[in-house]
């Protein structure tokens, strides 16, 4: 979603990615379906070619997803910092 928000189409996507363009559609569809509601609303090629960007749906969905990202980092930042340290004790 994150690329598509990027890129500006899902083509551009998958291109960024790394993937092809059936493979990002297809998990942009399985959100779609899962919300039943999409999350990236796409729009039909004219002159300038067609298009894609987040819904509102998918906008809310990337900014709770970081949310939960930056406080699993924060709530495991101590338990990691003893790992990297096991690390460094090895020889």
């Amino acid at each position: 979603m994150r690329a598509v928000a990027a890129n500006g189409s899902i083509s551009g996507a998958s291109r960024a990615l790394g993937m092809t363009y059936k493979r990002a559609w297809l998990l942009i569809d399985t959100m779609n379906q899962g919300f039943g509601r999409p999350v990236v609303e796409r729009s039909i090629g004219g002159r300038g070619g067609g298009g894609a960007r987040l819904s509102s749906l998918g906008e809310a969905l990337l900014r709770h997803y970081d949310d939960i990202e930056r406080a699993c980092q924060e709530a495991s930042a101590s338990s990691l910092a003893s790992l990297d340290a096991l690390l460094l004790r090895k020889g």
